[in-house]
């Protein structure tokens, strides 16, 4: 399996390009590595991006800031109109996007919006699709992903799934992680406009091995939210500042990279309970954790930890929390156990 080469020195400098440039202007022989110099030289394409959710949204406007010619659909048309305004066509079905795109990209909310979204009178693969690339980003489970796989194979057409992990931040700034399935030679064809999305792609098997390593991969962050909201139960009633306690969690060996990134915002929920802007809601998570619990009892075991933690953000949805980011959820539990 192909591993992707660590970034360069260079690409991590800070790019010179003017403001509201598309592209850097520094001669290439002067090249910093960023991202305007990797996309002069690859060829534009037209892509397709299908589901616009937050992620949706954030991977079609990062392709339009990367120089691709991009068209958008979503279900509900208005969640389009931002992306029109930053030049997308928008499409008036599936359908008609896959027939003016060379690749599609689909990230949906789970395996019924897949089969919807992709089949169907005007669905996806209703037209004459023979040589398109399909990436498929969807968080669904291995087997949705191999049903697919079969189905765009039967109409001529080709599918890698790419499941990414990281929040809107990091699709906008191209540096998701991307965890590729899929024949090696699709892949390959697959590289260039994920690697325009992703820090890293790796390539970790046939069809439906990505799926299983993103559910793998989020299920720590999922159950970190609750163990951290039970940790800040211990020590809530001490008389001290929460961004210092956040601070200091970060800078424990229990202290995993989200908490050290998103410190900021952790603290203040503690200290104010107010609600902020949701990259990864609550919601969110506990579709994913169903999908973690149902893929584990079709392998033959199951997740204690993963099913309580279930059990308690359901309990939280149904408090009005549904909507809350991630990063509020230990505020939810102290509050709970308060008293």
């Amino acid at each position: 399996m192909r591993r992707c080469s660590p970034p360069s020195a260079a690409a991590s400098r800070i790019c010179p390009r003017p403001a509201g440039a598309r592209f850097c202007t520094t001669p290439p022989a002067a090249s910093t590595g960023c991202d305007g110099h990797q996309t002069e030289r690859r060829k534009a394409m037209r892509i397709g991006v299908a589901g616009l959710g937050r992620m949706g949204a954030a991977i079609a406007r990062r392709l339009i800031d990367v120089g691709h010619e991009v068209a958008v659909w979503n279900r509900t048309g208005a969640r389009a109109e931002p992306l029109r305004a930053l030049g997308a066509t928008v499409a008036a079905t599936p359908r008609s996007l896959a027939a003016g795109a060379e690749a599609v990209i689909t990230i949906l909310t789970d395996a019924a919006a897949i089969d919807a979204v992709y089949g169907g009178p005007d669905g996806l693969l209703a037209g004459d699709v023979k040589g398109r690339l399909f990436i498929e980003m969807s968080t669904v489970r291995p087997e949705d992903e191999r049903a697919l796989a079969a189905r765009v194979a039967a109409a001529g057409a080709t599918l890698v799934e790419c499941p990414v992990g990281g929040t809107v931040g990091p699709a906008l700034q191209g540096k998701l992680l991307g965890l590729a399935g899929g024949a090696a030679e699709d892949v390959a064809r697959a590289r260039p406009i994920l690697e325009q999305l992703c820090r890293r792609v790796d390539h970790v098997g046939p069809i439906g091995a990505g799926a299983s390593m993103k559910l793998a991969i989020n299920l720590p962050l999922a159950v970190f939210w609750q163990a951290f909201g039970e940790a800040y139960a211990l020590c809530r009633h001490l008389d001290v500042d929460r961004g210092w306690l956040v601070e200091l969690f970060a800078d424990t060996s229990g202290g995993p990279n989200v908490l050290k990134a998103r410190g900021a915002a952790v603290a203040k929920t503690l200290a104010t309970a107010e609600q902020g802007s949701a990259t990864f809601d609550c919601d969110s998570i506990r579709k994913d954790l169903r999908t973690m619990v149902a893929e584990a009892h079709a392998l033959g075991f199951d997740l204690p930890i993963a099913e309580r933690t279930l059990a308690v953000y359901d309990e939280a949805s149904r408090a009005g929390w549904g909507g809350r980011d991630c990063t509020e959820l230990p505020a939810y539990w102290s509050a709970r156990t308060k008293g």
